[in-house]
């Protein structure tokens, strides 16, 4: 999925970004390898961390964590 391209406000300048695009005139820019890298591993181990924190917790300490969280949830002032 194509990232979204971040136009600016001033109306005059967003037209020249969007007349460039269409005409091919400005290339669409390029990911850094290394910062792509590092959010692919960092989705990597997010995605895993959950899943081995559940399971180092005792089933107490997870009880206190849950009831803490509803605690938190409930006791909300607008």
């Amino acid at each position: 999925m194509a990232k979204k391209v971040k136009l600016p406000t001033d109306p005059n300048k967003k037209a020249k970004e969007i007349l460039d695009m269409v005409t091919g005139e400005k290339e669409e820019q390029q990911t850094d390898p290394i910062k792509a890298a590092a959010a692919a591993l960092g989705r990597q181990g997010g995605l895993k961390g959950g899943k081995a924190r559940a399971k180092a917790l005792t089933a107490k300490q997870r009880s206190e964590i849950a009831k803490k969280a509803a605690a938190k949830r409930w006791n909300k002032k607008n």
